[in-house]
């Protein structure tokens, strides 16, 4: 049985604009300035108390847990203006229905999101059909903690040989090294390639056209000429 494991935002698709707009809201809103772009997007991935407290170090608890629940405020009004959605990568929905016909796969989420936002997005994409398991920040500690992976592999009865984790951050790779599984590197999100690479990526995928061989080759060894 084999479980390819998918990362949501920067992965799948490309929330970066609504993300960097509703952290700029929570900061403004407690008189905080913003903070550059890069600064933001490098914290993607994380667990969003977990982002919060590192973007802003110098808060106390109580404020870090203000600024999170504007961002969630913020975030849920921006994602219902169309002028901030969250477009799939290109090839993204192609790869994972070709992956999801693969005899004997699973695939499954390990994902920063909340349940509520993933459930939001995959309705508004038409993509839950796909997934068999979907862990999320709700129910785990932040990633790089290696509890996503191996509840995924625990659902859907893998094991560590026969499971990838697909990811643009250097979070997702440390979660996949600390899981024992094999990291997937995408060179389309939020994350350098080497960074990914220094992480622990097994292979970095430059677009979704090249991912489903990936997964072949590091699944299959055997079956590569």
């Amino acid at each position: 049985m084999n479980l390819v494991i998918f990362d949501c935002d920067g992965t799948i698709v490309d929330s970066q604009h609504v993300i960097v707009a509703a952290m700029d809201r929570a900061l403004a809103v407690h008189g905080m300035p913003a903070l550059p772009r890069g600064t933001i997007l490098s914290i993607v991935g994380l667990s969003l108390n977990e982002a919060v407290a590192r973007l802003i170090p110098q808060a106390d608890t109580r404020i870090v847990e203000l600024v999170v629940q504007s961002y969630r405020e913020a975030f849920g009004e921006l994602r219902r203006n169309p002028a901030h959605n969250e477009p799939l990568y290109p090839g993204a929905l192609e790869a994972i229905q070709q992956l999801s016909r693969r005899p004997a796969t699973f695939l499954g989420i390990a994902t920063g999101k909340s349940r509520r936002g993933v459930t939001a997005l995959f309705d508004r994409m038409h993509l839950g059909s796909y997934f068999a398991t979907i862990q999320t920040a709700d129910t785990h500690p932040s990633k790089p903690h290696p509890s996503m992976i191996r509840a995924a592999i625990e659902e859907t009865g893998a094991d560590t040989a026969s499971t990838v984790m697909i990811g643009d951050t250097t979070f997702d790779m440390e979660m996949a090294c600390r899981a024992e599984v094999a990291g997937i590197g995408v060179a389309w999100g939020y994350h350098s390639i080497n960074e990914l690479k220094s992480n622990g990526a097994h292979a970095i995928a430059m677009s979704y056209t090249e991912l489903p061989a990936i997964v072949d080759r590091l699944l299959c060894p055997e079956a590569q000429p």
